[in-house]
């Protein structure tokens, strides 16, 4: 930061030990930096990043997915940490735009892209014996991220209709006149993160998951993994 206020960093902090707590990680330290010369005013950096540690049984690969296994969404809270820079060339970035009320948002464009990230991690926890693949929808949406969890040979295919678009990728699309493939290229599109289970199992998830709908299927597929939108 450009002058360090002692206030600002402890909200700063004080933000970054609730989102540790509320998924049972330790916020172990951290380092500031007056820069004077590179930020003005009230801006501010603020880089982290998490580390773990899981045995070599529990990981989760996808390997075990197989045609017919069932594929559930859980959804997104927004445009969590993507699809930015055409949000705000479609939108725009000033105060004005952002301070702009949109009667299908129901609050204005600086509070919906200021929502933050959903963490999956506490709903999840429990019930990752039951999944065979995860996948979480970030940079490259649903068509980018799927086949990283689906083994050769398998596809996923889903169905568009299962679950509503999100207000707010529906307005980007009409502002912007994006073509409907390069939106599920860039954003979420309203599911943050993709589980795949047998069918066996898929009720007792979606039960444990209020939010889950069930968005689609492994099929088979000649070749790499891909993903099917239907």
């Amino acid at each position: 930061m450009g002058k360090l206020v002692p206030q600002r960093v402890e909200a700063i902090v004080q933000g970054l030990s609730k989102a540790c707590q509320e998924v049972g990680c330790a916020l172990i330290g951290g380092e500031t930096a007056e820069m004077p010369g590179l930020y003005t005013g009230d801006d501010y950096d603020l880089a982290g990043f998490i580390v773990g540690a899981a045995s070599k049984d529990n990981i989760i690969t996808g390997r075990d997915i197989t045609a017919g296994d069932t594929i559930i969404g859980l959804p997104s809270s927004g445009l969590h940490t993507n699809g930015y820079s055409l949000a705000r060339k479609i939108l725009g970035e000033d105060a004005k735009a952002l301070a702009t009320f949109y009667p299908e948002l129901g609050k204005t464009l600086g509070q919906v892209l200021l929502t933050p990230h959903r963490c999956y991690y506490r709903e999840l926890k429990s019930l990752l014996p039951l999944i065979k693949g995860l996948a979480h929808i970030t940079g490259g949406g649903l068509v980018g991220n799927v086949p990283r969890v689906l083994p050769e040979g398998v596809a996923a295919r889903f169905d568009s209709k299962s679950w509503e678009i999100p207000p707010v990728f529906q307005l980007i699309r009409k502002r912007g006149n994006v073509d409907l493939d390069e939106m599920y290229r860039v954003f979420n599109m309203g599911i943050g993160m993709v589980l795949v289970c047998s069918p066996d199992n898929a009720e007792q998830v979606s039960r444990a998951l209020p939010e889950a709908k069930v968005i689609g299927r492994a099929v088979k597929q000649r070749g790499k993994a891909r993903v099917v939108i239907d």
